[in-house]
């Protein structure tokens, strides 16, 4: 009996033995997944938080941001850090070398940036180079330099380098203009382009947009009808657009000058004696003026000037292209704050119209 009980006795403590073995198996197993998942996330944890936990803040608006051509890696990095688009500038750094990002030119563009990306998000966005474009507005700009100052605001060429195009005589020349006619090449409008455009990409879209509005509604076979090239109806086109910006009698005033060219008149038109002096404040048009000696001053030479005097904008272009048929061979102010103007057939007839407005700006002390 003795013997039985110390077996059973023996037995029970190799079986107590057993368990508390297995069980200190299972937690140094437990421990040592532990430990390594703990080495792992804290060797993994960096990338993975390079690639998908940090990035553009969640907290701005949509942003535009602008590359330079030519722009490095460390430019870009700068760039996105200053308009505060990056939260962790080293791991963008990092990602940016996994992703073949880094390299010594980088992609140059307007590119717009959504909230809340990562930096995988970013990096993938700018990497394919897929620009925002622009809008670039042209109005009623008078000179090349006021024309390049203007497209300058828009996109990435400055105005320099806009300006030496528009006077390149011999670039001009090998694409039909002269700098006295490349003003006719650009119809006012507003154009998608994108922001890396420079000058000369600029100017042949220009002249692409001008064929395009010239190829509609028969306006070459109506220049062609008035006797007038392209550049001939742009430029009477711009005197018409300074010469009022009401629209309704723009048609009338294209009749006058027309009928003017036609009778071999010098068409005296004071804007164009304004662009010969470049007096573009005078709010008077004066014998210094009508007098000044230049082949614009349409009071000294007869029939057009070499050039427009202006942008000339759609609404006074269609005006040439389809004038009033009538015999006005002068107009001046009406005597009124509308201002439209009145015509007369006759010089006698103007001078009566001329008077009223005299007398009408002595009534308000002018």
């Amino acid at each position: 009996m003795k013997q039985s009980h110390l077996t059973l006795q023996t037995t029970f403590i190799n079986a107590s033995m057993s368990s508390n073995t297995k069980k200190n198996t299972k937690r140094n197993v437990l421990l040592g997944l532990v430990a390594v998942a703990a080495i792992a996330l804290f060797f993994g944890w960096k990338p993975l938080k390079a690639i998908y936990f940090s990035g553009v803040p969640g907290n701005i608006d949509p942003t535009f941001v602008q590359i330079p051509t030519g722009s490095n890696f460390e430019q870009v990095v700068s760039i996105l850090r200053q308009n505060g688009l990056i939260s962790d500038e080293a791991g963008f750094r990092w990602l940016a070398g996994q992703m073949h990002y880094k390299r010594d030119s980088m992609r140059a563009g307007r590119f717009e940036i959504q909230p809340g990306w990562s930096n995988r998000d970013l990096i993938t966005h700018l990497r394919a180079g897929k620009q925002a474009p622009v809008k670039v507005v042209l109005t009623n700009e008078r000179l090349p330099e006021e024309i390049a100052g203007k497209v300058a605001r828009f996109i990435e060429a400055d105005s320099l380098s806009l300006l030496r195009v528009l006077q390149d005589a011999n670039y001009l020349a090998s694409l039909g203009y002269t700098p006295e006619t490349v003003v006719t090449a650009i119809i006012p409008n507003t154009y998608e382009m994108y922001w890396t455009t420079d000058a000369r990409t600029f100017l042949k879209r220009m002249i692409k947009e001008h064929d395009a509005f010239w190829d509609k509604n028969d306006r070459r076979a109506k220049a062609r009808q008035l006797g007038l090239t392209e550049a001939q109806v742009y430029t009477l086109a711009s005197i018409v657009e300074r010469e009022t910006n009401h629209n309704p009698e723009k048609p009338t005033i294209a009749g006058v000058y027309l009928n003017r060219l036609r009778i071999d008149m010098k068409l005296q038109a004071d804007p164009t004696c304004v662009f010969a002096t470049r007096d573009f404040v005078t709010r008077r048009v004066t014998e210094y003026h009508t007098s000044f000696n230049s082949p614009y001053n349409t009071y000294v030479y007869k029939g057009l000037p070499p050039g427009p005097i202006s942008m000339a904008g759609i609404p006074s272009l269609d005006a040439v292209l389809n004038p009033d048929k009538h015999n006005y061979l002068y107009f001046c102010a009406k005597p009124d704050d509308s201002g439209t103007h009145a015509f007369a057939e006759t010089f006698q007839g103007h001078l009566v119209n001329a008077n009223r407005f005299q007398q009408w700006l002595r009534t308000k002390g002018l």
